[in-house]
């Protein structure tokens, strides 16, 4: 079975809904990730496969490997491979533009990129698909391509390293790279209607623009996309994404072998669930569900208290007696996948399962977390200069 024919199996009313426009958990708890990479047919990060990752760059594994926020991968083993042989590689991955500033959840595919990207020394494309947004949302072109060019300076402000960075976003790139150009018109030749519909669900109502969209995404994950990157060498790719994007990915796995291009290799990372509860990410349209990057810590500091989910009991009395419910809990949730001190985590976890901590002073630990770290983040985002994105938009070869 192809990993398209993986991706057009029914699915049942009563599982997790997670597409790349669409995620909805059946549980309090939020997805079962275990069900999906099943149902995906992708592999599940291990602790045979961190150990080999950590023998094999050096380095202690990123917390959100430890913790399963990434959890799920699709030869990564090819590309620990490939790096154990002293060979080279790339990274690449994305954001579709929705809205002016991104939320924290935005920010962890990003986040573990950054980190990947100094582990291995490699090369790293970031695609902002601000065409996408034009055709699945009522945005017109001019407003898509601001959003895509003020998420890049939030993306930047993650970080990246200018000399190995290209961003690029498609309505402004693809009329300037004909090799990229020609490659959308190699998958879409590979790929029928009846598959494309069979993958992402399109129907008869559906502009054509989406039908076409799918190759735009996975084009990166083929080197000779950049020739003024990679001088026409073929290179294998590894997409840090969200899992929901896996369905582009599957496809372009499928493509790959009759365009006699390395399969991308996968990781997957778990969702940053809404403040109301875990069955339902982070979204850019509901400011109320969302921390953004853009919140003071006044703004954050509300939220969490006013929206944030809580695990605990109705009453002190009954909480103090039957302790809180950490696997349904935002305000712990978050905490971990940004408070990265494995042992002050288990501590937390066990006072509040206990009944020792109250839901008021686990959401105050939260707040004192995440707050720092976007006022970190925002005083970086000051110093992303108009001049400093012109550098990681030039088209010039990185460091490969």
């Amino acid at each position: 079975m192809t990993e398209e024919q993986i991706s057009a199996l029914s699915v049942d009313e009563e599982e997790d809904v997670v597409d790349p426009w669409n995620v909805t958990g059946k549980s309090e708890a939020g997805i079962d990730y275990d069900k999906l990479i099943k149902r995906f047919g992708s592999q599940k990060i291990d602790d045979e496969l961190i150990a080999r990752f950590e023998k094999v760059t050096g380095k202690k594994a990123h917390h959100f490997l430890r913790r399963g926020i990434f959890f799920s991968h699709r030869d990564l083993h090819n590309i620990l491979n490939v790096h154990e042989a002293g060979k080279k590689f790339y990274l690449y991955t994305g954001r579709g533009p929705s809205s002016d500033s991104m939320h924290i959840g935005h920010m962890i595919p990003f986040m573990f990129t950054k980190w990947l990207q100094e582990v291995f020394d490699v090369p790293l494309i970031i695609q902002l698909t601000d065409d996408e947004k034009i055709l699945w949302r009522d945005i017109k072109v001019e407003d898509a391509r601001k959003m895509a060019y003020n998420n890049a300076k939030d993306i930047i402000a993650v970080g990246f390293d200018t000399a190995n960075t290209f961003i690029f976003n498609d309505l402004d790139f693809i009329g300037q790279c004909p090799e990229f150009y020609q490659n959308m018109l190699r998958i879409q030749k590979c790929v029928t209607f009846n598959q494309v519909k069979g993958i992402f669900g399109f129907g008869d109502s559906d502009v054509i623009g989406k039908i076409t969209f799918p190759s735009i995404e996975a084009a990166p994950a083929f080197s000779t996309s950049f020739p003024f990157i990679f001088d026409n060498k073929v290179l294998p790719c590894l997409v840090p994404c969200a899992i929901d994007q896996d369905p582009y990915f599957r496809m372009t796995r499928d493509v790959a072998a009759r365009l006699k291009m390395p399969k991308p290799s996968l990781l997957h990372a778990s969702f940053l669930p809404a403040l109301q509860g875990a069955q339902n990410k982070m979204s850019a349209s509901d400011p109320n569900a969302s921390i953004f990057l853009n919140d003071t810590p006044k703004q954050i500091k509300n939220k969490i208290n006013k929206y944030a989910f809580s695990g605990g009991q109705a009453t002190v009395e009954e909480h103090r007696l039957k302790g809180g419910n950490t696997d349904v809990d935002i305000s712990y949730k978050y905490l971990t996948f940004f408070l990265e001190d494995d042992d002050k985590l288990a501590e937390i976890k066990k006072q509040y399962e206990s009944g020792e901590l109250l839901t008021g002073e686990l959401k105050k630990i939260a707040i004192d977390t995440i707050t720092p770290i976007i006022q970190d983040y925002q005083a970086r985002r000051a110093k992303v200069t108009d001049e400093l994105m012109k550098e990681f938009f030039k088209l010039r070869k990185l460091n490969i």
